[in-house]
């Protein structure tokens, strides 16, 4: 007996995984292939010893080979038995003849079910694709992984979002600009000649859940990305994905025509220019037939853009996608604009730069939007331009790295924050009008949908920093394809995958998970506070931060917290950001009474005395949410050392430590936060409120020129 491929496992070692805790570092992801009892690989030996193919390509025989090595990973057991599973697209002759309901299964979705195939019974995967085969494969691995069984399966899905994407920020120096989990995956220096055998492993991965697009360079693009010799590295990479579905794109650097091709402008209006990028798109396509197309930063944080020409982003989005147009590529366009030019409250500005443009757009762009109106906080209401701009497709912007959640060692699973987002009633059409049925394109009729995730994957050996942070990779996949799907199912998915399917790990990882992002914005942000952390790295509390130049960059910026009161006055008496929501949604927040409490402080300034919903003042309720927060870590950090014996070692271990740390820095967090504020309000801490460990003075005189994401 052999192993078969990449992270091939045996039998024995599928049975030997359940006996005891095995020694792992995550590199196996939630691909592991181990959980399983051993009655239940007895049951996969009998049930699942042949894998047919119908039909010839890379893709397909990346499917075969992932369900060999999941379901027995041994080459000698195929074609013994009279049980097969049977992968074949609906252009076979015997698939045809069952007349299942593929049609709405489009390029991408599955079937996974008993059939009689030539006489024979098959447990038949099968699609309209070899890529609808391959993500087929990978359901049915799910599906026993998290306790299914082969007898009487049953799956049947087709995915909601047509552009599943990674953004990686990786620099061409092998830096990832927000990136906690070591330098980037991708070793520009040896491609494209050496291949490193983990790309295979990473396009595993993103196929194992439905992601089908990798943007592989920095938003903050450098001109050289777009030279030959890059794009000789991209197309390695290419190779390595397309078995897997996945296709490439780059991010454009909006002034490549000026310093690769020598022109005096980038003006997106001037023939030159557009031909340029013409040629350019035509080089890419050459060496990459499947590329995807172009993410573009414009006009923000100092990146170049059409605006420098007196032009829109509009027209700077249809040149490039004239470019890119005859090779039915696409432009992704971001709205992450602000400007210190614009005095107007930084929240707003995305929406009126943006809403102005809708329909003026290229059917090929899509339009990138953050999930928040400022910058991935631990929690943000959902951005105004979902439904304001329904002749436009948008497409939503998450992030996976924890940028402004305690980086890689703070447990905070995200999927509720995807959830909670994706769900929000824009009310756009009335009510029913969520941000989800915004990006899936079913409440304005867009073909053209997606859902961009900026990556949290580096070279560290578990990939993402620490075990619980490839849960954020894992829910932005399957909440991609699904963004209905909710956020507890996928935990409880991730974890049987990752830790073992018995309900003694399932249970309580999952009960760790899911109140751990909301643990972070009670000992970070309560309340509605936004953009409190320390400047630049985004590393720890700084809400006292005052003195840079451009005021949005200033924490004080945000919570506006005086002797009075606290919060950003967004209501018509302040900046009146609330009116871009549709009018039922506006009529809500503009009353602090009726704006969700979670929402106050970033609607409203109100008065530290201001009576809350549990008949505790606001002062109080900030202190008790600062000290509820950092009581779920304590309480985590008990959950998981009962599971010591459950988890193997190493992970374990690691993770252990990473609670640690993290519940030491949420109480520098909520002691360095309480003291800024007693310093402003002149308040005493509520009766029975323990006093902060440090002086105000000493919080502020921390300093960590070299924390890491954070390219100097």
């Amino acid at each position: 007996m052999r192993l078969i491929g990449w992270l091939g496992f045996t039998v024995a070692a599928l049975v030997a995984g359940t006996t005891a805790a095995q020694a792992e570092d995550g590199y196996d992801l939630w691909m592991r292939y181990r959980a399983v009892s051993p009655a239940k690989a007895a049951t996969l030996h009998r049930d699942a010893q042949a894998v047919e193919i119908r039909g010839d390509s890379a893709t397909l025989r990346a499917a075969a080979d992932e369900l060999r090595r999941g379901l027995t990973g041994a080459a000698s057991l195929q074609g013994s038995s009279t049980t097969a599973i049977m992968l074949a697209t609906a252009s076979d002759r015997d698939v045809a003849s069952l007349r299942l309901p593929l049609t709405s299964l489009g390029d991408e979705g599955y079937v996974v079910r008993a059939a009689s195939i030539g006489g024979r019974r098959v447990t038949l995967i099968t699609a309209n694709t070899d890529r609808g085969v391959l993500y087929g494969s990978f359901a049915l691995l799910r599906h026993l992984q998290t306790g299914g069984t082969l007898a009487g399966v049953a799956l049947f899905s087709a995915p909601r979002v047509k552009l599943r994407v990674l953004n990686h920020w990786d620099n061409l120096d092998g830096v990832v600009e927000r990136g906690y989990a070591g330098q980037s995956l991708w070793d520009w220096w040896t491609l494209p000649d050496f291949k490193d055998p983990r790309y295979t492993d990473y396009a595993r991965a993103n196929a194992s859940i439905g992601i089908n697009g990798t943007v592989l360079n920095n938003v903050n693009a450098k001109p050289e990305s777009l030279s030959p010799r890059y794009i000789a590295k991209a197309a390695a990479l290419a190779d390595v994905f397309r078995p897997y579905g996945i296709k490439v794109y780059l991010s454009a650097r909006f002034s490549a025509p000026i310093e690769l091709g020598g022109l005096k402008t980038a003006d997106p209006l001037d023939p030159q220019v557009a031909a340029w990028w013409k040629a350019k798109a035509d080089e890419i396509y050459r060496a990459i037939p499947d590329f995807g197309g172009f993410l573009v930063k414009a006009n923000s944080e100092g990146q170049p853009g059409p605006r420098d020409y007196h032009r829109s982003h509009a027209d700077g989005a249809n040149m490039l996608a004239a470019a890119v147009a005859p090779h039915d590529g696409i432009v992704m366009w971001r709205a992450f604009v602000y400007a210190e030019t614009d005095p107007d409250d930084r929240a707003k500005q995305a929406y009126t730069e943006f809403k102005p443009l809708d329909g003026r757009f290229a059917k090929n762009v899509i339009v990138q939007v953050k999930n928040g109106a400022i910058d991935f906080q631990p929690r943000e209401p959902f951005h105004p331009l979902f439904g304001a701009m329904p002749r436009t497709p948008l497409m939503i912007e998450f992030q996976t790295t924890k940028e402004y959640l305690g980086f890689a060692t703070h447990l905070a699973y995200l999927g509720p924050m995807f959830a909670e987002t994706l769900a929000s009633d824009t009310m756009a059409r009335g009510k029913g009008s969520t941000v989800a049925r915004v990006v899936d394109g079913s409440l304005e009729g867009h073909a053209l949908t997606g859902m961009a995730g900026v990556a949290n994957i580096g070279r560290d050996r578990d990939w993402a920093g620490s075990p619980f942070n490839q849960a954020n990779w894992y829910a932005f996949g399957r909440m991609a394809w699904d963004p209905t799907i909710g956020a507890e199912p996928v935990a409880r998915e991730w974890a049987a995958m990752t830790f073992g399917a018995s309900p003694a790990i399932v249970g309580p990882v999952t009960a760790m998970m899911m109140g751990s992002r909301e643990a972070v914005v009670d000992y970070m942000t309560p309340l509605g506070l936004a953009h409190v952390m320390a400047t630049g790295h985004h590393y720890g509390p700084g809400p006292w931060v005052a003195e840079l130049k451009r005021p949005e960059w200033n924490p004080v910026y945000y919570h506006r917290a005086d002797k009075a009161g606290i919060g950003f006055d967004r209501t018509r008496t302040g900046s009146n950001a609330v009116a871009q929501y549709a009018p039922p949604v506006a009529r809500g927040l503009t009353d602090p009474a009726t704006t969700p409490e979670r929402d106050l402080l970033w609607f409203h300034h109100v008065a530290w005395d201001r009576p809350m919903a549990s008949g505790r003042t606001l002062w109080a309720e900030m202190v008790h949410d600062y000290d509820r927060g950092v009581g779920y870590v304590g309480g985590m950090r008990q959950q998981w050392n009962a599971l010591r014996s459950e988890i193997d070692a190493e992970r374990w271990t690691k993770t252990d430590r990473f609670l640690a740390i993290q519940e030491q820095e949420a109480r520098w967090w909520r002691d360095a936060s309480l003291s800024y504020w007693m310093s402003v309000n002149g308040l005493a801490l509520p009766a029975g409120a323990a006093p902060p460990a440090h002086d105000l003075a000493w919080y502020k005189a921390q300093s960590f020129p070299y924390a890491p994401g954070n390219p100097q």
